[in-house]
């Protein structure tokens, strides 16, 4: 077997197993939860299919289903036909997520505050730490981006802009070195 096949072969039975465990995590917390209802039964108790959801806390039926699957969220009770149903709470869940997204935080950054959010004892301090550090990350990113922004600006102020082939930004891009 080749070493190609051979981490091939790897990578499957790593990707084979996650998607096992994955399986087996889905099936014990759907296994866990209240009996199923009907569709009408669960909206009249207040619960909200995954387009719902999706439409109130404005993200994607497919997100929802990725953070469930990655267990950002805990799987979602279903009914008798298998749709997903979401409590309020569930949907205050995913906008609590969506704003945290739109701030730039990362999925593991979110799952940490998530766990702060919902422990009533926590420490603010871990709160803050974790948002400043956030802060300068983007800072950083702001940086490399606008010294990015500034190189490319550099570029076409010696760019022509005309018929002729000759182009000093394609020329910087095709050097074997960047400079720094």
């Amino acid at each position: 077997m080749s070493r190609i096949a051979h981490i091939q072969a790897n990578l499957n039975g790593i990707l084979q197993a996650c998607r096992l465990d994955a399986s087996k995590r889905s099936t014990s917390m759907r296994n866990n939860t209240q009996p199923r209802s009907q569709l009408s039964e669960a909206r009249q108790k207040g619960f909200f299919n995954i387009g719902d959801a999706s439409a109130i806390s404005g993200v994607s039926a497919k997100m929802i289903r990725h953070y469930e699957q990655i267990g950002l969220i805990p799987a979602a009770n279903r009914t008798f036909a298998n749709y997903r149903i979401y409590s309020e709470a569930d949907v205050h869940t995913l906008k609590f997520i969506k704003r945290a997204r739109l701030l730039g935080f990362s999925i593991q950054q979110i799952s940490v505050l998530l766990s702060l959010w919902q422990d009533k004892a926590r420490s603010s301090a871990e709160v803050k730490r974790l948002a400043l550090e956030h802060a300068a990350e983007l800072e950083n990113k702001i940086r490399e981006l606008q010294a990015m922004s500034n190189e490319i600006k550099r570029l076409a102020e010696y760019c022509h802009g005309d018929h002729r082939p000759d182009c000093p930004i394609l020329d910087k891009l095709a050097l074997d070195e960047l400079e720094k």
